[in-house]
């Protein structure tokens, strides 16, 4: 057994009590009983009770009357009915008011052991869940607190955005293709559009297409039934069921395989799926926002991307410019950042040199805003007193890499950067394209589309 449980049996036979707290108590439970419900309600009050083993027969309150009192009270402890022969009717009675599970009535030891275990997973299961709305609620007030200030930006080529996400929003449930480079925000705009939509209060879901390799694709966005290959040692929900009645958000979307892209587009156009290993097809509704830092229609000229598919995602398309051609945010970015952070590590910044910010206004952000998310981060962490200094930004570096670029010395060109980063990786996984998609952190898929991007041929040499 895992974590110890805590069970209480509810029952007015004296026998079955002691048989039952016996085979438990041997098997690593803690045991309490009760033969009547007064009794039984004593020891909920005083003990956190995980599991009841509840008879639907007892003297005074029923169990299914005990049973609404319990859930009603205590919502955490789940319920197990101890039915007998003729009470099939009570049974489903009690499933309906909440009961996790029952047992009928002679049972063998060997039933209570599958029914704790059932009732254990459906424990861990709630647990989760329980975590995940959590975790939800906290990062949706979140969100919506932020977007109730609106993006951070002054620029005209940010407000339009801001217009066009309040405009898509409300047209529910309209595919959105966001373009721009790495680290402009996309999965930012995707987040407001879904929480500035009616689809706010469910979920919203984020798949990194380049991580998707075909083997997973189906069993991933489709899920699949227990048995239907090797390894499926259970149920599983996919991407499109978890985002029902939400949002699906796929980065990076270029990046899938043409393969796959005829599949995907035909869940798009029929609005069903069926899981793997499964003969039941599922309605689903899904609202999606697609996002790439690449040029899809160069792309479907190339064969590479499916024309149908670029029109069937790109309904209305977004585009948010890098923050080299919008520098008048720079500053509100700083500031947003910089007040963020702080509270964050509890630290008081008050001031910023200006050498700082007039240098950051000559940079030209090859990494957008992500990098200058993290240069604020990393100056207050470097910070010691209420100032930002051109030390704790490492302004130094910046200036050779402004110097170098006004010289024409170094292009801070994103395709250059990833050509440059690809050719390394192949080299230091010795020419093997596996090993060098693990390093460089994308799919086998990805990696070689990129190598053909770019034009890449790799000769291994030997000696």
């Amino acid at each position: 057994m895992q974590e110890q449980l805590t069970i209480l049996i509810i029952d007015d036979e004296e026998s079955i009590r002691n048989e039952l707290a016996e085979y438990l108590q041997n098997n690593n439970f803690k045991v309490l009983m009760a033969e009547a419900a007064s009794e039984a309600l004593n020891l909920l009050n005083t003990y956190e009770i995980d599991v009841v083993f509840l008879d639907i027969r007892l003297p005074g309150i029923n169990g299914i009357e005990l049973l609404k009192i319990i859930k009603e009270e205590f919502p955490q402890t789940e319920i197990i009915m101890i039915s007998g022969h003729g009470e099939m009717q009570s049974v489903i009675e009690a499933m309906r008011r909440g009961a996790c599970d029952f047992l009928p009535k002679p049972f063998s030891l060997t039933e209570v052991t599958s029914a704790i275990e059932r009732t254990r997973r459906f424990i861990d299961l709630n647990n989760r869940l329980k975590e995940v709305e959590n975790s939800f609620n906290l990062f949706a007030n979140n969100i919506r607190k932020e977007l109730g200030q609106g993006f951070i930006a002054q620029s005209s080529s940010m407000k339009k955005v801001t217009e066009l996400v309040n405009k898509v929003a409300k047209s529910d449930p309209t595919n959105v293709l966001i373009t721009g480079e790495s680290g402009t925000g996309k999965e930012l705009v995707a987040r407001a559009i879904h929480y500035m939509s009616p689809r706010k209060d469910h979920y919203f879901y984020a798949v990194n297409s380049s991580a998707i390799t075909e083997t997973l694709f189906e069993s991933e966005f489709f899920g699949h039934n227990k048995g239907s290959f090797t390894g499926a040692n259970e149920n599983k929900t996919g991407w499109f069921e978890v985002a029902n009645k939400g949002t699906l958000f796929l980065d990076e979307i270029g990046d899938l395989p043409l393969s796959l892209q005829t599949k995907f587009l035909r869940v798009l156009e029929e609005r069903k799926i069926s899981r793997v290993g499964g003969t039941r097809e599922i309605d689903i509704d899904v609202r999606i926002i697609a996002a790439t830092n690449q040029d899809l229609e160069k792309l479907t000229e190339e064969k590479q991307f499916r024309l149908d598919l670029y029109h069937r995602l790109g309904t209305f398309i977004i585009h948010i410019p890098p923050l080299r051609e919008r520098k008048e945010d720079i500053p509100l970015l700083i500031n947003y950042f910089v007040d963020d952070f702080s509270k964050k590590m509890n630290k008081k910044i008050t001031r910023i040199d200006k050498e700082v910010i007039d240098t950051l206004m000559d940079y030209s952000f090859p990494g957008n805003v992500r990098e200058l998310r993290n240069m604020v981060e990393r100056a207050i962490i470097l910070s010691d007193g209420g100032r930002l200094s051109a030390d704790d930004f490492q302004i130094d570096k910046v200036s050779k890499k402004i110097s170098h670029t006004n010289n024409n010395v170094e292009v801070l060109d994103l395709n250059v950067l990833e050509r440059n980063a690809i050719i390394k990786a192949i080299h230091q996984a010795n020419f093997n394209k596996s090993a060098a998609a693990k390093l460089l952190n994308i799919s086998f898929q990805a990696l070689d589309r990129r190598i053909k991007k770019y034009k890449l041929v790799f000769e291994k040499r030997l000696g």
